[in-house]
């Protein structure tokens, strides 16, 4: 597939090497010398200097003869611009990232294929559709579905008191022969590394540990990394952005006991009117007295939700200090992702990411039917379509000679789930989920060519 993508910024340049692993003819259109170098020596694609908003410039990249042009610049107008005109001039399929949720909402009534935009991300609703499902699961730190939960991948902080922390992979599954739940990956702590579990890889306290489970292994999960299930009632939602108040109408919705700061007046007041049911306060959410005063002790659920990054990470670390059992920042620079699991916060999600991913999902193509980047570490998530001749299927797993550096965590079969121990064997058409290191993914996709 011939595909130009609009935008070498972060989303842009994750984007690029997602679809690079199933080789794909990519082109990379930015007025940014760096960043567009930078792509260049990370990623097999081609780069080009340029307004994507200029006709000759759309036209030098051979658009009239693209499969797919997809816009993810930081400006959303730049972004619409891009494609309507990509489309006048012969792309077949247009996806623009947008900030604006309200298009989203109207789309059927405005109609945007009209105009030539096929495809609209708006990363306001991907941030609020993840922090929702987070709540949902409060006890995780991490959270993705496949096949609308015939699996799901879990992260979660290993307390002391998980039944299996001081035992192998191995002794575990000896332990607890019932369970319907596969590690995956696990981050030590104070580490940004991330390793693939073999069977005597050890559980250890303070690990966050990444499984993929059916439906019926999340009771059992909890069970078993020493967790419960926490109830949500109360929230306290930093910053009035519009992230920050289109979840907090969510929540609201359910019923829930929902609490704003924001630190300027005109929008507090704003916020008033239009979040009747939600208490909204005036005043800086990094001051300590100020939490205090606002009872955040009492608080469940404590969400970060300003358009700096450092603030919403910082008054995390307040919140968390305070015992809030749940912290959630959202956080621009990708790297800060990383910190979540050693600076103690439970939960930082980039909406950047969250694009990248879901527009993955929207031109999926032959084998390769998702990538998900975990925590932003060096380690991805990937789901196969199984052909009738893959490799995979000729053997039982166990004597698959299957990477190290990776791990099949489940499958999915005539639409049900199933976890995928040694002895189990693939089949054509079955979707495979895999987890491993970065460097592994050309090893791993051998196995279903």
């Amino acid at each position: 597939m011939k595909i130009v993508i609009a935008g070498a910024g972060e989303v842009g340049f994750h984007l690029a090497k997602l679809l690079s692993y199933e080789s794909h003819d990519i082109t990379l259109i930015d007025l940014d010398s760096e960043r567009l170098a930078y792509a260049d020596n990370k990623s097999d694609i081609r780069v080009m200097k340029g307004n994507a908003t200029s006709i000759s410039v759309l036209k030098d990249a051979n658009v009239k003869m693209t499969d797919l042009v997809i816009a993810v610049t930081s400006n959303e107008t730049i972004n619409i611009t891009i494609s309507v005109l990509a489309k006048r001039l012969g792309a077949k399929r247009t996806i623009a990232r947008i900030n604006n949720s309200e298009f989203i909402d109207n789309k059927e009534e405005i109609n945007f294929s009209e105009f030539g935009i096929d495809e609209l991300i708006s990363t306001e609703e991907l941030a609020t559709n993840e922090i929702k499902m987070m709540l949902n699961q409060a006890a995780f730190n991490h959270i993705h579905e496949y096949d609308e939960g015939e699996l799901s991948m879990f992260g979660i902080m290993l307390s002391k008191s998980a039944p299996f922390v001081g035992m192998s992979v191995k002794e575990a599954a000896l332990t607890f022969p019932e369970i319907h739940f596969m590690p995956i990956a696990i981050q030590c702590e104070h580490s940004d590394e991330i390793k693939i579990p073999r069977g005597d890889t050890v559980f250890r306290s303070g690990d966050l540990a990444y499984f993929i489970t059916l439906k019926e292994g999340v009771t059992e999960l909890y069970k078993l990394t020493g967790k419960t299930k926490e109830h949500v009632h109360n929230v306290m939602i930093l910053g009035g952005s519009n992230i920050g108040k289109r979840t907090a109408k969510e929540l609201c919705h359910k019923k829930l006991n929902v609490k704003i700061l924001e630190v300027n007046k005109d929008k507090a007041l704003e916020l008033a009117d239009e979040l009747p049911h939600a208490l909204v306060v005036y005043g800086d959410g990094r001051d300590v007295e100020l939490l205090k005063e606002e009872n955040i002790d009492e608080m469940d659920v404590f969400i970060a939700a300003t358009e700096s990054s450092e603030t919403n990470i910082m008054a995390c670390l307040i919140a968390k200090s305070k015992h809030v059992k749940k912290t959630i920042a959202l956080a621009e620079n990708i790297d800060y992702s990383k910190l979540s699991h050693s600076i103690g916060i439970d939960t930082i999600i980039n909406k950047k990411l969250l694009a990248a991913n879901s527009i993955f999902k929207h031109i999926r193509k032959g084998d390769v039917l998702e990538i998900a980047t975990l925590n932003n570490l060096d380690a991805e998530l990937l789901e196969f379509q199984v052909r009738e001749d893959s490799k995979i299927t000729r053997k039982i797993i166990r004597e698959l000679n299957f990477p190290r550096e990776a791990t099949i965590g489940g499958v999915i079969r005539e639409g049900k789930g199933h976890i995928a121990l040694g002895d189990f064997r693939i089949q054509a058409h079955d979707k495979v989920v895999v987890s491993c290191l970065a460097d592994a993914v050309s090893k791993v996709e051998k196995f279903f060519d």
